[in-house]
């Protein structure tokens, strides 16, 4: 899958994906080891991230996302106090929550997670 960023993706920066809740065990598969600067985007199906020099971004479908929160540290890194939108899902029976710096607004942060919150389906 080799995609480009729609002109409207916005900036930000990939801190990485725990797994399991424990920030000291990192997810490897699918691309999401390396950290990285890049830019976001969300379309119907999925949450995308693709970190400069590289061709594939990174993706995570809405229908495995369980939850979306934000906080001040993740997966080993604090960011001086910049939001962190942390997001939950689940791949190959693990539980990974995979974690972005979108802004440095609180507001701006709101938005985005507002914007994601929406896109997640409804499990009954």
């Amino acid at each position: 899958m080799n995609e480009t960023p729609p002109p409207w993706a916005r900036r930000g920066h990939y801190i990485g994906t725990e797994m399991d809740g424990k920030w000291w065990r990192r997810y490897r598969g699918g691309g999401f080891f390396a950290r990285g600067s890049g830019r976001y985007w969300a379309d119907s199906e999925a949450f995308h991230f693709l970190r400069h020099l590289t061709r594939t971004p990174l993706a995570i479908p809405f229908p495995r996302v369980l939850a979306i929160e934000t906080g001040t540290r993740h997966a080993g890194r604090w960011c001086m106090g910049i939001p962190i939108v942390k997001i939950m899902w689940e791949e190959d029976g693990r539980r990974l929550s995979s974690g972005f710096v979108v802004s440095r607004e609180p507001v701006e942060v709101e938005n985005v997670v507002s914007e994601l919150r929406s896109r997640i389906p409804r499990k009954l």
